[in-house]
C-alpha cells in the first residue's frame, strides 16, 4: 500500500548528505531549510521503515505455514502473525496521519473577527457572547488575548469586535470557528417570550509576520479622526481613532479603542495583514473548490456552521452532525469536545485523500 513512500526516503538520505556539506553547512540560509525540511519528513520514514520491518516479519512468518512445523510451533506462529496483523494495521493508520498535508499556519496565533449579523441588538448581543466564550477558552489554554478593535453598542453587545489569540497551536485549535453562528432564544427584551432568531459570523485569520505579507503603504490611506461610543474622556477628545483603507482591495480596517494613535495605527496595520493573507488564502481554497469537502476548517464563510438553541440547551454543529446539551459550558469557553470532534472529521476526510492518492 505505502510502496511509493521510497521518495521519501530517498530524499531523506539526500536531504542528510547536503546538511554534512561544508558548502551548505557554509549557507545559514540553505541549512535552515535543509534542516527544517529534513525534521519534517523525518517522522515519515521513521514509521515507514518500522512499516516495512513489520511487513517483512510478517511474510516470513507466514511463510512458516508452508513448512513442516508441529502444532505447538504452528499455534505461536499464529499469535506472532496475529500480532504482526495488528501492529501492520495500527501503522498504516499512523502512517496516514503522518501523510496529511499540515497546515503551515497551525501552530500560528489568531485574529477572530465576529460582527453581529441579522438580529439587530439581539444579534450584537450574541456577538458579545461568542466573544466572551472565545476569551474564555483562551484563559483555559493560558493563552492570552488582546481585544484590537471594538464597536460596541452599550448594553453588553457588539456590532463587531476584533479580538487577538495568542498561543501555540492557536489557530490549529480555532480555525473550524469561522462561519455562521445562529442563535435561538427569548431576548430579555421579549415580553411575549417570543424565540428569535439572531446571527452573528466569526472569521478566523492567523497573525500574519511582516515577511509573509509586504504592504505597500503608497496602497493605504490613513485616516485619523475623534474616537465615538464608550472610551473615557481622553479617547473621546483626541484624534487618535485610526482608519485604514487598502485601495487596490477595498478593504477597510477602523482602531479606536487605544489612547495613542500610534498604537491605533499598529492595531490596524496588524488586522490589515491578516485580512490580505487570509483573502489570498481564500482565492486559492476557490481554486480547489471540489476538495472543500475535506476542508471543514476553509469552506464557505457565508455557511450556516452552528446553532445555539437556549430554551433545549443544546449547541449543534451543521457540519459534523454534532450536537451537546452543555449550552452553558460551551458559551463559558469550554469548547474542546465541539473542537476535538471537528479535529477528528476533518483528518477523517483528509485521509481518504491520503488514500486516494496511494
Amino acid at each position: 500500500m505505502f510502496e511509493n513512500l521510497s521518495v521519501y526516503e530517498d530524499r531523506y538520505r539526500e536531504l542528510t548528505e547536503m546538511m554534512m556539506d561544508p558548502e551548505v553547512q557554509g549557507n545559514s540560509k540553505l541549512l535552515q531549510k535543509t534542516a527544517i525540511e529534513h525534521a519534517d519528513i523525518e517522522p515519515i520514514v521513521n514509521k515507514y521503515r518500522e512499516y516495512k520491518t513489520v511487513d517483512e516479519e510478517l511474510t516470513e512468518n507466514k511463510g512458516l505455514f508452508e513448512e513442516k512445523i508441529d502444532e505447538d510451533m504452528r499455534e505461536l506462529v499464529k499469535e506472532e502473525v496475529k500480532e504482526g496483523e495488528e501492529k501492520l494495521l495500527r501503522l498504516e493508520e499512523e502512517l496516514k496521519l503522518l501523510l496529511i498535508p499540515k497546515d503551515e499556519n497551525d501552530d500560528k496565533n489568531v485574529i477572530v473577527e465576529i460582527r453581529g449579523g441579522a438580529g439587530g441588538d439581539e444579534a450584537a448581543l450574541f456577538a458579545g457572547v461568542l466573544l466572551r466564550q472565545y476569551i474564555h477558552y483562551a484563559d483555559a489554554k493560558h493563552w492570552k488575548s488582546e481585544l484590537l478593535s471594538s464597536n460596541e453598542i452599550g448594553i453588553g453587545g457588539y456590532k463587531e469586535a476584533i479580538l487577538l489569540i495568542q498561543g501555540k497551536g492557536a489557530f490549529s485549535r480555532l480555525k473550524y470557528e469561522s462561519g455562521v453562528h445562529r442563535v435561538q432564544r427569548v431576548p430579555e427584551t421579549e415580553s411575549s417570550g417570543r424565540i428569535h432568531t439572531s446571527t452573528a459570523t466569526v472569521v478566523v485569520m492567523p497573525e500574519i509576520d511582516d515577511v509573509e505579507v509586504d504592504i505597500d503603504m503608497n496602497d493605504v490611506r490613513v485616516d485619523v479622526f475623534r474616537s465615538s461610543g464608550n472610551g473615557g474622556q481622553s479617547v473621546n477628545t483626541t484624534d487618535s481613532a485610526v482608519r485604514m483603507t487598502h485601495i487596490p482591495t477595498g478593504i477597510v480596517v477602523s482602531c479606536q479603542d487605544e489612547k495613542s494613535q500610534l498604537k491605533n495605527k499598529d492595531k490596524a496595520l496588524k488586522i490589515l495583514k491578516a485580512k490580505l493573507y487570509d483573502m489570498e488564502l481564500q482565492r486559492q481554497t476557490d481554486a480547489v473548490s471540489k476538495e472543500k469537502k475535506s476542508q471543514i476548517g476553509s469552506g464557505d464563510r457565508s455557511e450556516r456552521i452552528r446553532t445555539y438553541n437556549y430554551p433545549q440547551g443544546r449547541v449543534t454543529d451543521h457540519r459534523i452532525n454534532y450536537t451537546s446539551h452543555r449550552i452553558e459550558e460551551i458559551n463559558n469557553g469550554d469548547l474542546d469536545d465541539v473542537i476535538d470532534a471537528l479535529t477528528a472529521a476533518d483528518q477523517a476526510a483528509k485521509i481518504e485523500g491520503v488514500q486516494e492518492r496511494l
